[in-house]
């Protein structure tokens, strides 16, 4: 059976996996990112989720942040460029400590002037990180190549002149516009009953009102084959190819998933490490990555190489990816694939912060949230004709981006 997925009074949704484990994780998602914001208000989602930790009606930035850590716990966030995730992890016992201090941040933070000027040089001191990473900037970079002037190839950080420009009554106007009811999941992994946390939820989430507010997304549809050099000061070349693909509701998406893993996933043993690394030496770094957004995708190749080895990587990554698309893969091939990428999903799942989060992300697009069970069942069903199929879709270089910092 899916886990259920249950509805406050207020009509906030909550998904909750009980588990016999000392620690817990509790989190608030919502469907707010970076796409969702104006090309001037670069960054914005990334700096509501730095700001919102400092202060609220009843608490400064100091108990906001000691509020979980007095006790051990750890409080934290995240931004992408649809998502936006604050969640604590935390000894069971205090999961109403927990409950009340996510909503207390959420429906209270007060977003303090003075404080936000501070943050702003904590924002810019991160960007200047990853202008300082080659290997980190390129895959933002990339995103800006294939998405170019759509808001998903914005940067999350933003740039440091948006960032400068911050103001809070643009904070308070983005979350009015987009923490919104239909964008908002509460997650949960932990020892607790559900019901015990069904009121709590309603005690400290179910009072608030959260209006429901439809929101439109510019889809993404001029997708233009582009090569990109980029002279940068490295002892290496940092490359990056790729090209669209498919959506998160996708029924392509779990085949394409299980090809990208044998590609260039997790593993030491993909074709792409196998023959570029391990029988050639020619790279430390080497991987394939897919990304599903709500209604396109991002598969992307990235290695690092010496400056004379470039063409030779490049021809060693056509040559597999000939491969997927003209042989379809063997019997046995395909169960050590699914086996592996079976193997690595139980593995994930074992980290139940991890789990909490993939459980409201999938909230957060579906109805309803299969168990592991129902995923592994999904990824035995795929055969090697769908994975032939989604191979002679998705893998043509000749359709492909390309960026190169050399």
């Amino acid at each position: 059976m899916p886990h259920n997925i249950i509805k406050l009074k207020n009509g906030l949704r909550l998904i909750h996996k009980e588990v016999d484990s000392p620690i817990s994780h509790f989190g608030v998602l919502v469907n707010a990112g970076t796409r969702d914001e104006s090309l001037e208000q670069m960054g914005l989602a990334h700096f509501v989720e730095h700001t919102i930790f400092k202060g609220t009606e009843k608490r400064n930035a100091f108990r906001v942040i000691s509020r979980m850590e007095a006790v051990g716990g750890d409080l934290n966030a995240s931004t992408s460029k649809e998502e936006t995730y604050f969640h604590t992890s935390f000894l069971s016992a205090d999961y109403p400590r927990a409950v009340e201090l996510l909503s207390d941040i959420f429906f209270h933070a007060v977003f303090p002037e003075k404080e936000l000027e501070k943050e702003k040089t904590v924002v810019l001191e991160e960007i200047n990180y990853y202008k300082d990473s080659p290997s980190e900037l390129i895959f933002d970079d990339f995103e800006d190549l294939v998405f170019a002037g759509h808001p998903l190839g914005k940067n999350i950080l933003g740039t440091k002149q948006s960032v400068k420009k911050m103001k809070r009554q643009v904070i308070l106007d983005f979350i009015a516009r987009n923490y919104t009811l239909n964008n908002i999941v509460l997650a949960s992994v932990g020892r607790i009953p559900t019901a015990k946390l069904v009121r709590l939820c309603e005690r400290y989430f179910g009072c608030e009102s959260v209006v429901d507010c439809p929101r439109a997304r510019a889809p993404f549809t001029d997708f233009k084959p582009t090569t990109l050099r980029v002279k940068k000061k490295t002892t290496q070349t940092n490359v990056m190819l790729g090209q669209p693909a498919y959506s998160i509701q996708n029924d392509k998406r779990v085949p394409f998933l299980l090809l990208n893993n044998l590609l260039g996933g997790q593993g030491m043993n993909t074709r792409l490490n196998m023959s570029v690394r391990e029988k050639k030496g020619l790279a430390y770094s080497i991987e394939s990555n897919y990304t599903s957004f709500s209604d396109t995708g991002l598969f992307a190749i990235y290695f690092g190489c010496d400056n004379h080895n470039t063409d030779l990587c490049l021809d060693l990554i056509k040559k597999e990816l000939q491969k997927l698309r003209d042989q379809k893969l063997g019997a046995m091939q395909l169960y050590y694939a699914k086996k592996q990428f079976v193997g690595q999903l139980a593995l994930s799942n074992e980290g139940k912060l991890n789990e909490m989060l993939a459980l409201g992300h999938t909230a957060l697009f579906f109805d309803e949230v299969d168990t592991i069970e129902e995923s592994i069942a999904e990824i035995e069903a795929v055969t090697a004709e769908q994975i032939l199929d989604v191979a002679n879709e998705i893998l043509l270089p000749d359709q492909f981006s390309t960026l190169i910092f050399e």
